[in-house]
């Protein structure tokens, strides 16, 4: 950009531009507001003048983040914590068949656990006579 002619000449009948003074900046509030900012700035501390309306959606947006990392931390498992899985879930359906036995037998009449006891004694006097 081109520098006007008049600076260059040193013609003392010529006035000479001067900047304009911005009466905002100028001003004792403006110059305090600014200081409060720069201040609360370097403390890490941001103004907290969003509405309402723009704080729930942050919200929801940070949830919806953490919730998508929680399902991605999960479907990444290794094969290790998914054979774990399938182990744990076996032993949880032994154990469902073990309290449904136990509570068959619990409710069972008298003469059909006397029959099970005399076939287990059965079963055992036939071990020992083969042995």
């Amino acid at each position: 950009m081109a520098e006007p002619d008049y600076i260059e000449d040193d013609n003392p009948e010529l006035i000479k531009p001067q900047k304009l003074i911005n009466p905002v900046k100028t001003s004792r509030n403006h110059q305090d507001l600014h200081r409060e900012l720069l201040m609360n700035q370097k403390r890490g501390l941001a103004p907290q003048n969003k509405p309402e309306l723009q704080k729930v959606m942050e919200k929801r947006k940070r949830d919806q983040v953490i919730k998508q990392k929680k399902e991605e931390a999960q479907k990444k498992k290794s094969d290790l914590e998914i054979e774990l899985l399938k182990r744990q879930q076996k032993l949880e359906q032994l154990e469902l068949e073990k309290q449904k036995l136990e509570e068959e037998q619990e409710n069972a009449p008298e003469f059909v656990k006397v029959k099970g006891n005399l076939r287990r004694t059965g079963q055992e006097v036939a071990q020992a006579q083969e042995s």
